[in-house]
């Protein structure tokens, strides 16, 4: 397999020396192909994901992966002529005349490891970006969802030549062999722990990486978003869709909330409320998606176990009974699930809900007594991939942005952020390194090349050695220049 990978890329890599550039022609048509392939295989990616989850809503497939997809295929068509223009900058005094410009070039091979929770959304979305930026890419989909990398495999086969894309299904040792590969660069997305032997290993062959990685992103609600009942319907009631969408296996899903004390059962018990309205049955619900694996169920099950064993107050659906978990387990489906844990001290932080990404339908919220001790907890812990801030108080909203730290950020709504392609979405420290979508994804696919034209009668042409009088003048006037600016003070 390592051998088959690396021709591959070898092809790619002489497709691209004979084509460096693509035109902006080019580059329209590959993104019109992208955009036909969607359009075209819509309801065979919906067949792909039921095969794979036993059950994936179908307004959630085309909310989350389908339209985004098609937005952000027609974003970068519209605007890839203008984004491939040289940029002129201004040439210092001292080297004038002369001009100066950057050049936007592609990477050349691109390699993307895209995950099973949005197979298709997250595969090719990065693809939209790097064709947008005149690259090959190669694209080696999670093998915990076969069904979608074997059609993503024969979709882009049938639109593209593998020296154009090439797409590399396997199990986890392809996925090593994968990223060991030396792409100009290479993208993953997946978990933070994955992320660092990405990462180690693109180093060593200085390969320059994106890493879309995820966390904990918490739901901070200020007080005026819980302050009455109406407040508390309209807020949990967003939570809620953000949460469990997609049950819950979405990197951006909100991981805990942050409740004023006065405020936390009533917003517990809302925001259990909102996901009986949201998903009043489970087993047999076509609204409600099912979870990936069997392992993946058992690790979120022992996560509320965790919880029950600590004694925490546990609000759960009202199906979650006994006589309906057998059905729910055989058709992989979680109950939404609501943890209250009592405080933001070392017992609760202990817990296994606050220690790890829950990726799944269970959401632990928690109290805080002012908004400095929530921004203070939040700041102390781990830059989450999102954050989402609940208030109508814009003092409180530019407060809240100017204590925290994220990757994006969502006011008064969970998730949307990621979905204008304008907009760059990307993690931060241990969420993520770099960011795609739109111009940014572009970018960072592109290779900004400097360049310099010195005019015929440059400066520095005669100021060489044996430097006489005319140099130290010159070098003289240039000195006294910097002497009339006032000296730096130290702090």
């Amino acid at each position: 397999m390592t051998g088959q990978l690396q021709h591959t890329l070898l092809v790619q890599k002489q497709a691209a020396m004979r084509q460096p550039i693509p035109d902006v022609a080019q580059r329209r048509a590959a993104l019109a192909r992208l955009e036909g392939m969607v359009h075209c295989h819509a309801d065979r990616m919906q067949r792909a994901l039921m095969e794979d989850f036993g059950n994936r809503a179908r307004p959630e497939t085309v909310l989350a992966e389908i339209l985004p997809l098609l937005d952000a295929i027609a974003y970068a068509r519209a605007r890839v002529g203008r984004w491939m223009r040289p940029r002129r900058v201004p040439v210092g005094l001292r080297f004038q005349p002369g001009r100066a410009w950057v050049e936007i070039r592609p990477a050349g091979c691109v390699g993307i490891v895209s995950p099973w929770n949005y197979p298709f959304l997250l595969s090719l979305q990065p693809v939209v970006d790097a064709l947008a930026a005149g690259n090959r890419i190669m694209l080696k989909p999670s093998e915990l969802a076969p069904a979608c990398a074997g059609l993503l495999a024969i979709m882009l086969g049938d639109e593209f030549d593998r020296a154009e894309i090439a797409v590399t299904p396997g199990d986890a040792t392809v996925g090593r062999a994968f990223c060991a590969l030396e792409f100009d660069h290479l993208l993953f997305t997946g978990s933070t722990g994955v992320g660092r032997a990405v990462m180690q290993e693109a180093a060593a062959r200085l390969v320059p990486v994106t890493l879309e990685l995820g966390g904990k992103s918490p739901a901070l609600l200020c007080p005026d978003s819980v302050a009455d009942a109406a407040a508390r319907r309209r807020t949990a009631h967003s939570l809620a869709v953000g949460k469990f969408f997609n049950a819950g296996q979405t990197c951006l899903a909100p991981d805990f909330v942050l409740v004023p004390r006065a405020h936390l059962d009533a917003t517990a018990h809302a925001l259990a409320e909102a996901a009986a309205r949201l998903y009043p049955t489970l087993a047999g619900n076509a609204d409600y998606t099912a979870q990936i694996s069997e392992r993946h169920l058992d690790r979120l099950a022992g996560l509320v176990d965790d919880a029950e064993r600590r004694g925490l107050p546990i609000l759960r659906h009202p199906e979650d009974r006994a006589d309906r978990r057998a059905e729910q387990r055989a058709q992989r489906r979680l109950p939404p699930t609501v943890v209250v844990l009592p405080d933001l001290g070392e017992a609760t932080r202990s817990a296994s809900v606050m220690q790890e990404e829950i990726f799944g339908p269970v959401l632990p919220v928690l109290p805080y007594d002012t908004l400095d001790e929530a921004l203070t907890f939040l700041d102390a812990r781990p830059v989450p991939l999102g954050l989402y801030c609940y208030t109508d108080d814009p003092a409180q909203q530019r407060r809240v942005l100017d204590r925290t730290r994220s990757g994006g950020v969502t006011v008064n709504g969970t998730l949307l952020h990621c979905a204008q392609p304008g907009l760059p979405f990307g993690g931060f420290g241990q969420s993520g390194t770099g960011a795609y979508h739109g111009h940014a994804g572009f970018l960072r696919f592109s290779h900004r090349r400097a360049v310099y034209r010195p005019g015929r009668f440059s400066g520095f042409t005669w100021m060489t050695p044996p430097h006489g009088a005319m140099t130290r003048r010159a070098l003289a006037v240039m000195l006294g220049g910097s002497r009339a600016r006032p000296p730096a003070t130290r702090p």
